[in-house]
């Protein structure tokens, strides 16, 4: 397949790239596309009609006209510069190169910016600015203008200040408070890839930014007055929060946003912690002994030692307590009723088990290395891929369903 690059009849300013198929007909719809216009007849740079693709070359240059004859160009009033400068299209008239003419005015969402066609021309060649000045200043890609001759663009006059900094001087250089997301937006509208690519960088880099782990702890005062203050309906957030020591025992702490808190030898004896958002917070050591745990979310949560003795996981609504990944190495279950938990690749060694309700729970894939499930209740629980090396399994109130189960020696 040959690549050509086509002209309007009698101009050498607007040049398009399109491959050349199988037909005229094909060439000539291609060409009214690209160009805008009805193409219906083919010139060579010389003048030449063509009227069989098969009298094309690569890489050639071709003239398209709606049906008027050749118009010729002279070529030697012309620099060669921009995309097409190789096939001898030269875009910038010798006679502007230097001049005030270069300078063009930009109307960006209302805000007037200056600057000159090489700034929106040489760093991106590819970008849409680029296309539409990367030409003689005659021929625009079309674009209205205010009555100040300003070319008129609908986008964040905000953000666009970035982007033409970094087409002035490679740098990306943002206000403290200004979204990179919005400049990426904009980026993309203008096809600034080497800045989307920044963008995009300095976005992934962006952290959650960590709880100060020396701030002074909030109280059980704090986290009551918080309560008080809050609409039954309302979300309540401690994301984050550094709760570590405090006294919570007993209270009513339904549907709250724990994500990330420290809660490090927090006292949560009795609390009622049912749909509670616990994703990698730190609860080690802390005393959960008795504590209501409906439908609670604790993926990945540190939990290391920690006093979970007979907690309430099973829903009578039936929602699955979620405790996929949880470190619940050394902690202590006893008597915890667990039906149909999801323990899937949780650290439960050296954890004391013991009389626990687990029919139906998930434990595949989970180290459960010197665990004590002594008297504990595993009917249909599924423990495929568990490491149960040296777990002890005295006194089972069922029989232990063991199909598939993996013990690694």
């Amino acid at each position: 397949m040959r690549r050509v690059v086509i002209f309007r009849n009698g101009c050498q300013v607007d040049g398009k790239v399109i491959m050349v198929t199988h037909s005229m007909q094909d060439l000539l719809r291609d060409a009214s596309r690209k160009l805008n216009i009805k193409a219906s007849r083919v010139f060579t740079p010389k003048g030449g009609e063509i009227d069989d693709v098969q009298l094309i070359m690569d890489d050639d240059i071709l003239y398209i006209s709606g049906g008027e004859p050749f118009i010729s160009v002279d070529d030697k009033h012309y620099n060669c510069v921009g995309p097409f400068a190789s096939k001898s299209n030269c875009l910038t008239p010798k006679s502007t190169t230097n001049s005030s003419s270069d300078w063009v005015s930009l109307n960006v969402g209302g805000k007037i910016f200056s600057t000159t066609r090489s700034t929106l021309v040489v760093k991106e060649p590819n970008s849409m600015l680029s296309r539409m000045f990367a030409c003689d200043p005659s021929f625009v890609l079309p674009s209205l203008r205010d009555s100040t001759g300003a070319y008129l663009i609908d986008r964040s006059p905000e953000y666009f200040g970035p982007i033409l900094g970094y087409l002035r001087h490679g740098q990306l250089i943002m206000d403290r408070d200004m979204s990179p997301r919005g400049v990426l937006e904009e980026a993309k509208f203008y096809g600034i890839t080497s800045l989307i690519q920044l963008l995009e960088n300095i976005i992934a880099n962006e952290e959650t930014p960590s709880p100060d782990v020396n701030a002074i702890p909030l109280t059980r005062r704090d986290v009551i007055d918080a309560l008080i203050s809050t609409a039954f309906n309302a979300e309540l957030r401690f994301q984050g929060i550094n709760l570590a020591g405090a006294d919570l025992s007993r209270l009513d702490l339904r549907h709250i946003n724990f994500k990330y808190a420290i809660l490090r030898g927090a006292n949560l004896q009795g609390a009622n912690l049912s749909y509670c958002c616990l994703e990698r917070c730190d609860l080690s050591g802390s005393n959960m002994e008795s504590a209501v745990l409906y439908g609670v979310k604790m993926v990945c949560a540190n939990m290391e030692g920690a006093n979970l003795r007979t907690a309430r996981m099973e829903d009578p609504l039936g929602k699955q307590a979620n405790m996929e990944g949880v470190n619940l190495k050394g902690a202590c279950l006893e008597g915890s009723q667990m039906c149909n938990v999801n323990l899937r690749v949780a650290t439960l060694k050296n954890a004391n088990l013991q009389n626990c309700d687990l029919k139906g729970a998930t434990l595949a894939g989970a180290d459960l290395e010197n665990c004590d499930l002594s008297g504990s209740d595993l009917h249909e629980a599924n423990l495929r891929g568990a490491n149960l090396k040296n777990a002890m399994f005295e006194l089972m109130l069922t029989p232990l369903h063991a199909r598939n189960l993996i013990i690694d020696q």
